[in-house]
C-alpha cells in the first residue's frame, strides 16, 4: 500500500504561450502532453517532463487566463523542488541570468545544495542536487546538456496554518514517514518521505500560523499528485481514503493515468495517480507534443474544441534543434 513518490504537479499559468517559452526553451523540459483540461476543455493542459513524461518527471499547467494571480499562504503548495544531478548547479547559475531569470544564492535544502528562483508568473521553483542514481531519461531536444537536465520532481512544500491534521493525514492515512522536524522562522519544518524515500519521495510541511490564507490562481499550485503502480492499488488505495472520511473522488479515467483526489485537512488539494497506460497511449514517443492529443471520449469534440483555443507556437523536437 505504499505511495511510490510525487506523480506529477499541476499549477496554472495565464500565459499559455510564454509558459511553453520557459518551461521548454529557459529549463530544457519537453512538452510530452499537449491536451486541454479534460473537466474545462476550453482551457489547455500542458504536460512538461522527460524524454518519455514518465511518472515522477511531471510538471503540468491548466492555461487559464480569466484567473485572479496566486496568492501567497496557507492552504497552498507554496514552493516546487525539481531534480538535478549532481554538480549541475554551477551549470544554472550561468544559464539562468542568461535567459532573464535572476536565482537566489546556493543554499542548502536539507542537506543538499539548491537554487531558488520563480517563472516568469512567480511560480516558486527550486532545483536540488539529488545525488541519487539517475532518474528520468534525458531528452536529446533539450536545450540543457544531459549532465544538467531536470530529471523529475524532488518535493514539494505544503504551507499550513496548523500541523497536527496535515501529519496525522500525511503519517496515518497516506503512510509518510517524518525524517526531518526543525523550527522555521515563527513556525515549524517538518520533511516526510514515503516509498524508497529520497528525491522524488519527500513531502515538506511548512507552518506558518501569522500567515494569511492563500488562493490558487495564476502562478500557483492548483494540486499534486502521488504515484501508485498500477490499478488494484488504485482502487485500494480509493477505499482506503474513503475510509479515512476525507471525501475522496470515485476513479476517474484520465486515458493517460486514472485519478482520485481529496483534500487534505491543511486545504491542500492531493491526486493519487496510476504510472500508466502513459502518455504513448495515443501517440508515439517521437511525436510527443506536436499535436493537441484527446482523450477517446473527447475526440468527437474536436473541432468545437479546437476552434475555442489559442494556437500555441510549435515546440522544437531534438531533430529540429540539432538542425538549427
Amino acid at each position: 500500500m505504499d505511495l511510490t513518490g510525487l506523480h506529477h504537479l499541476t499549477a496554472v499559468t495565464g500565459q499559455a504561450t510564454q509558459n511553453l517559452a520557459f518551461y521548454t526553451e529557459t529549463l530544457g523540459l519537453r512538452l510530452v502532453k499537449k491536451t486541454v483540461n479534460q473537466d474545462d476543455v476550453s482551457a489547455y493542459h500542458l504536460f512538461y517532463a522527460d524524454e518519455t513524461g514518465s511518472p515522477g518527471t511531471d510538471v503540468t499547467f491548466f492555461d487559464w487566463a480569466w484567473a485572479s494571480p496566486a496568492r501567497a499562504g496557507t492552504e497552498t503548495v507554496s514552493e516546487t523542488a525539481l531534480r538535478v544531478p549532481t554538480g549541475a548547479l554551477a551549470w544554472w547559475q550561468e544559464r539562468l541570468p542568461e535567459v532573464g531569470v535572476t536565482p537566489a544564492e546556493i543554499a542548502d535544502h536539507s542537506g543538499r545544495p539548491s537554487l531558488a528562483f520563480t517563472d516568469p508568473e512567480g511560480q516558486h521553483l527550486r532545483l536540488v542536487e539529488d545525488g541519487a542514481p539517475p532518474a528520468g531519461m534525458p531528452w536529446s531536444g533539450s536545450t540543457a546538456p544531459a549532465e544538467a537536465q531536470i530529471r523529475g520532481l524532488h518535493d514539494v512544500t505544503l504551507q499550513v496554518a496548523a500541523l497536527a491534521p496535515t501529519l496525522q493525514v500525511l503519517t496515518e492515512v497516506m503512510g509518510f514517514r517524518p525524517i526531518e522536524e526543525r523550527a522555521l522562522g515563527g513556525g515549524q519544518l517538518v520533511v516526510l518521505e514515503t516509498g524508497a524515500g529520497g528525491p522524488g519521495a519527500e513531502v515538506r510541511v511548512v507552518t506558518t500560523p501569522a500567515a494569511p490564507r492563500g488562493r490558487v490562481g495564476i502562478g500557483g499550485v492548483h494540486h499534486v499528485a502521488f504515484r501508485v503502480p498500477d490499478d488494484a492499488a488504485h482502487e485500494a488505495w480509493q477505499a482506503r481514503i474513503a475510509a479515512a472520511g476525507l471525501g475522496v473522488t470515485p476513479i476517474i479515467d484520465r486515458f493517460y493515468f486514472r485519478s482520485i483526489y481529496f483534500r487534505e485537512p491543511g486545504g491542500v488539494l492531493f491526486e493519487i495517480a496510476t504510472d500508466g497506460p502513459g502518455f504513448t497511449a495515443d501517440e508515439p514517443a517521437t511525436e510527443l507534443g506536436q499535436h493537441l492529443a484527446l482523450p477517446p471520449f473527447l475526440e468527437p469534440r474536436r473541432a468545437e474544441i479546437e476552434a475555442n483555443l489559442r494556437p500555441l507556437p510549435a515546440v522544437a523536437t531534438s531533430a529540429t534543434r540539432v538542425a538549427g
